[in-house]
């Protein structure tokens, strides 16, 4: 199967209701088998999103991503030769999303997951076990600021594999992916935050690819007209809030369409 990129993960003071959005505006589905109700999963049958409740000292945020790898001890063999001072920590036996955490060498969290890991739920592979499903709205990337985008790129191929996706001339951003779900590396520099208020490298914002992008506003307006607290955030308000969201725009190719969650994480929506 190869290294494949099977989650994304929020954390939220709301995290029913944050799965309530993803699951009313995209039609995204719990996995059949959810036993665990200390965080909540909707997905769209291939990525999940994890929706975890925030804990203090945690921001409310998009937090981080999951890989999934055939053998994980040849990846461990891996880090610990080519790259010595990245680290891999056990995860706590109420983590059943994953079996170990660890990071690029620009700091980058992620999960590190194998199938029948001890300290790991079989939650994804319960969904393909029956079937899975698929659907014309399904999350395309995850969208991750970083100091060194060709350097961090590089390092996902050489480690798990992930292939290098195409970008158009001009793009400075790197893209790695499995086939299926992208990585989308761009560069953070604190100089493209003046004048507005500076966030810091990391986690920035989910892609999601919709049948239509019209009739997703169509939608989207249904779904706040009968539920206010389902509706998105507006990105725009204020001029602070334009100049993020033109920022926004034209930093991510496909973001055709730039919206938050109900919990304020970033979406670029795309056809």
């Amino acid at each position: 199967m190869g290294s494949q990129i099977n989650h994304v993960a929020i954390m939220s003071e709301s995290f029913a209701m944050v799965a309530q959005f993803y699951q009313a505006v995209f039609g995204f589905q719990p996995p059949p088998k959810q036993t665990n109700f200390g965080a909540i999963t909707v997905g769209d049958g291939y990525v999940g999103i994890n929706i975890n409740p925030r804990r203090p000292g945690r921001p409310a945020r998009l937090d981080h991503f999951g890989i999934q790898v055939d053998d994980v001890d040849a990846t461990l063999d891996t880090l610990k030769r080519k790259y010595p001072d990245v680290h891999v920590l056990k995860r706590p036996s109420n983590r059943p999303f994953a079996g170990l955490t660890t990071h690029d060498p620009d700091g980058n969290i992620f999960d590190l997951s194998q199938i029948r890991m001890a300290n790991r739920s079989e939650i994804y592979k319960a969904t393909s076990d029956q079937g899975g499903w698929s659907q014309e709205c399904y999350v395309t990337h995850y969208g991750l600021r970083t100091l060194n985008p060709e350097k961090i790129a590089e390092y996902y191929v050489d480690v798990f594999g992930l292939a290098l996706g195409n970008k158009a001339a001009g793009d400075p951003n790197y893209y790695v992916t499995d086939g299926r779900m992208t990585i989308t590396l761009m560069k953070w520099d604190i100089m493209d935050y003046e004048g507005f208020g500076i966030v810091g490298a990391g986690p920035h914002h989910i892609g999601i690819r919709v049948e239509s992008v019209d009739a997703f506003k169509a939608h989207v307006d249904k779904v706040a007209g009968a539920n206010p607290w389902l509706a998105p955030k507006e990105i725009s308000m204020g001029p602070e809030g334009e100049r993020s969201r033109q920022m926004f725009a034209d930093t991510v190719p496909y973001a055709t369409h730039q919206l938050a969650d109900n919990n304020c994480v970033l979406l670029a929506i795309h056809e």
